[in-house]
């Protein structure tokens, strides 16, 4: 099994991105799978394409993206991702798009294809906070998972895809007080974890992971 993990470029002049920061430090072998990284930009549009470039040359089996949802504290394993664009900042080229669809002839939303609540559970297992999110957003980071599920029902059929949403890093908080953050290393593990119940995991678990609101 081949598995191409992505990450963001540094968002608004930081140095860092947790997402890349974590997936160009994971395993190359994880579980038996080979596993290939790629940075993305953190733009509109061409994330789109430089996953496109990514999956065409490596033919992988499972594509999992990996974002920055700064604020929050724990990895948020993400359920759906929506035909919408409305950024409420410019992205790294200053693109603002509002209330713009991804594709005009994409489905409304598309759901990962990955065994979310597995990794949920398996990431827990590694004492490590973990969630499914209901919500990637409207920004880069729902742009990116909803074209990767486009990419799949349009180009790669036999592909399975999500997304996976990681804190701020402590050195990311220094000046955003009560601010969430998890130490690099437990995000590395995380993310390990998480590719593991890919590959353990054909189909998902049926625990209860819903929520009230």
């Amino acid at each position: 099994m081949k598995i191409l993990v992505t990450g963001f470029d540094p968002f608004g002049g930081e140095s860092i991105n947790p997402a890349y920061e974590a997936v160009k430090r994971l395993d190359s072998k994880i579980a038996g799978a080979e596993i290939v990284k790629v940075e993305i930009p953190t733009v509109f549009r061409k994330s789109i394409k430089k996953l496109d470039e990514a999956i065409e040359r490596e033919n992988p089996d499972v594509v999992i993206c990996v974002g920055q949802a700064g604020g929050r504290f724990d990895m948020t394993v993400e359920r759906v991702a929506i035909n919408i664009s409305d950024a409420p900042i410019g992205d790294n080229e200053g693109n603002m798009p509002v209330d713009e669809p991804i594709f005009g002839d994409g489905e409304p939303a598309y759901f990962s294809e990955l065994p979310i609540k597995a990794m949920v559970q398996k990431i827990r297992e590694g004492s490590i906070p973990a969630s499914i999110s209901n919500t990637a957003g409207t920004y880069v980071c729902n742009h990116i998972m909803y074209g990767l599920h486009y990419l799949i029902d349009k180009k790669y059929p036999n592909i399975k895809g999500g997304f996976i949403h990681v804190p701020f890093l402590p050195e990311q908080v220094i000046d955003k007080r009560a601010t969430a953050s998890m130490n690099l290393n437990d995000i590395i593990k995380a993310l390990t974890l998480a590719i593991e119940a890919v590959v353990e995991n054909k189909e998902d678990i049926k625990v209860s992971e819903g929520q009230t609101h």
